[in-house]
């Protein structure tokens, strides 16, 4: 029997979505992304036009008023709003991704009762587990959370929190043990409405790009949660909850790079075919065709990745490793994109009125966020040594 994320949308009507989404990406989203920058945030009038798409709960099962797409049809779909502005990306990506992963994995059903029609609905949710002193080393977090009657009460402060200045809900990884043995079994997720007392979010940081996409602190002073906030009612799953929700934000942000890759190389086959040099367009230009060549081949590298990685996830396969393997090549390979596109553009591609500029710096965190280039690198090799060992 095929699980529900194998079976996804009606084939023929998520084909209809995505034409229509890839229509609005060019025709509302991209016109609107001067007044984004300008303004660092998302159009009121976008925002609710977006949550009558039902994007903001595209993973979500249709009982619970989600769309039910499956894994290929979810990064299809980032893959589309990644074309613009990454800011309309970042809005529901917690939402379709780590959150609501890690309720339909290790949620309770009362849990995806309360929270899934919520979320589908569109409020927006953040994901809490890099902290100050820890990200990827979660044997360092320092956020605790203390048994208090049938409750619980957490204390601590998680940074680079997306989406938190907007948030309604929060996924608070948090350690309820003081050792880590076994391996991160200390550390247990909690969902938290953001307007508990004591919920409190930092002002939203400065960045080098991708406006209109906020991250703050999220500080957690003597939070009081019931019980029943505890994921799943079991202690020490939170980091195992975490880890599978990972997997798919590192497949949304390799998405939302591929579709950012090819954004920026349409803007220089534009720009290539108009800008003209010793009399001619610079495209007849050997070198310049030369870059956009390479530009299309590794676009169609990751892509053909996305593919693959997304099918085997859709057929029950474990796929942190592709995952992850798929999260650096597009992330790098979009970097290497808007570089070229930046060369292809000449001064202009400095100048903050060129779009080149702005491809530039939104690119550069995607090698940073859901897991550094280098920490995925340690990660595969890890899993690729330890199978080797396994079938010494």
């Amino acid at each position: 029997m095929p699980s529900p994320a194998t079976i996804g949308m009606d084939p023929e009507l998520f084909e209809q979505f995505i034409d229509q989404l890839d229509r609005y990406v060019r025709e509302r989203l991209i016109p609107a992304e001067r007044e984004v920058v300008a303004t660092d945030r998302i159009p009121d009038a976008i925002l609710r036009e977006m949550r009558e798409m039902g994007l903001f709960g595209l993973t979500i099962p249709e009982e619970y008023g989600g769309a039910g797409v499956n894994i290929s049809q979810y990064a299809r779909t980032v893959r589309a709003l990644g074309y613009a502005a990454p800011a309309f990306r970042s809005i529901v990506s917690i939402n379709v991704g780590m959150f609501n992963s890690a309720i339909k994995n290790g949620g309770t059903a009362e849990q995806k009762a309360e929270w899934w029609p919520r979320i589908a609905a569109g409020e927006i949710a953040c994901f809490g587990l890099t902290e100050p002193g820890s990200g990827s080393d979660s044997a360092a977090m320092q956020t605790t959370a203390t048994r208090d009657g049938n409750g619980w009460v957490l204390n601590g402060t998680k940074r680079y929190i997306t989406n938190s200045p907007e948030a309604k809900v929060a996924l608070i990884m948090a350690r309820t043990e003081k050792e880590a043995l076994p391996r991160n079994a200390h550390v247990s997720a909690f969902i938290v409405p953001m307007d508990s007392p004591g919920v409190s979010t930092g002002s939203p940081d400065k960045k080098m790009g991708q406006s209109g996409a906020h991250i703050a602190d999220v500080i957690l002073e003597d939070v009081r949660v019931d019980g029943d906030a505890l994921l799943g009612g079991e202690l020490g799953k939170g980091f195992v909850y975490a880890m599978k929700s990972l997997d798919n934000g590192r497949i949304s942000v390799g998405a939302a790079a591929t579709g950012y890759a090819r954004r920026a190389l349409d803007s220089a086959l534009k720009y290539a075919t108009e800008r003209k040099a010793f009399g001619e367009p610079i495209a007849n230009f050997q070198l310049i065709q030369a870059m956009l060549a390479d530009s299309e081949i590794e676009i169609y590298a990751a892509e053909c990745m996305m593919a693959d990685v997304t099918a085997r996830a859709d057929a029950g396969e474990n796929v942190l490793r592709k995952a992850a393997a798929f999260k650096v090549f597009a992330s790098e390979m979009c970097c290497r994109v808007v570089d070229r596109v930046v060369q292809i553009y000449g001064g202009a591609g400095y100048l903050a009125e060129y779009d080149a500029e702005r491809f530039f710096r939104d690119a550069r965190i995607y090698r940073i966020y859901e897991g550094t280039t280098q920490i995925l690198q340690l990660q595969i090799a890890k899993h690729m040594l330890r199978e080797f060992q396994a079938a010494a």
